[in-house]
């Protein structure tokens, strides 16, 4: 006897996880960046320079949680801005990140 088997229709999927209605505008970013008790890095700080964005993320004033926690920031400001960025600045944010790692894993080995 063969086995019948169901086919998953689109309406039969979860619809738990919605995604935005199209056109709209808010994200759930832009309300957390709003809201959050958070520390917020200085006013055009991603305009600048690789080396001065990863010494301002990196310090006690604007991370005060430490280092990682200016690396977040800098990726959340990357993954929100990535697709309207030029490939010239995501570079430079690139490398923000790259000596904000550095820096991690000097702490880490302080701690250890």
């Amino acid at each position: 006897m063969a086995k019948a088997t169901k086919s998953r229709s689109a309406s039969s999927k979860s619809t738990k996880f919605k995604s935005h209605k199209a056109g709209s505008t808010r994200r759930w970013s832009a309300e957390v960046t709003a809201t959050s008790d958070a520390t917020h890095p200085p006013e055009g700080l991603f305009k600048k320079d690789a080396e001065t964005i990863a010494r301002t993320l990196a310090s006690k004033k604007v991370s005060p949680k430490g280092v990682s926690s200016g690396m977040r920031m800098l990726s959340f400001y990357i993954n929100r801005a990535g697709k309207n960025l030029p490939e010239s600045r995501l570079k430079v944010l690139n490398r923000a990140k790259e000596l904000m790692h550095v820096r991690v894993e000097q702490e880490k080995k302080k701690a250890a």
